[in-house]
């Protein structure tokens, strides 16, 4: 398995992490292995640029400008990570719950179609 297929294969049992923590009544951890799964799929996407990143703002900066500035893929894919960022943020750092299980379960159907659109590119484009 190269590093690529690596990262996707990550990203797809976080979001399986996900599903089974907001089942069991823990939002702001799913949210965060949500953002996750989005995270490994962008930096396998870089990887087919040669690119690689030390920070989360980096991440979505680079995603943002090799990707969606060229219309390689859609424009609410980058606003899609934005709003997972801020939300693990929140349920990372927050000393309060301050997610609730609506708000998890979108964030969690966004990062699916997020992945399932990153390995579309990634297999459209002969790296999966």
């Amino acid at each position: 398995m190269n590093e690529i297929e690596s990262l996707v294969a990550r990203a797809t049992k976080y979001l399986g992490s996900a599903e089974l923590l907001l089942e069991h009544g823990d939002p702001e951890s799913s949210v965060s292995r949500s953002y996750y799964a989005m995270f490994f799929c962008v930096q396998a996407l870089l990887l087919t640029k040669r690119l690689t990143v030390s920070s989360h703002k980096g991440l979505n900066s680079l995603f943002s400008e090799h990707f969606v500035k060229t219309g390689l893929l859609a424009r609410e894919m980058s606003r899609e990570l934005n709003r997972a960022f801020e939300k693990r943020q929140l349920g990372d750092y927050e000393s309060v719950f301050v997610l609730d299980e609506d708000e998890a379960r979108e964030i969690l159907d966004s990062a699916t179609a997020f992945v399932d659109q990153c390995v579309g590119y990634l297999k459209d484009n002969g790296h999966l």
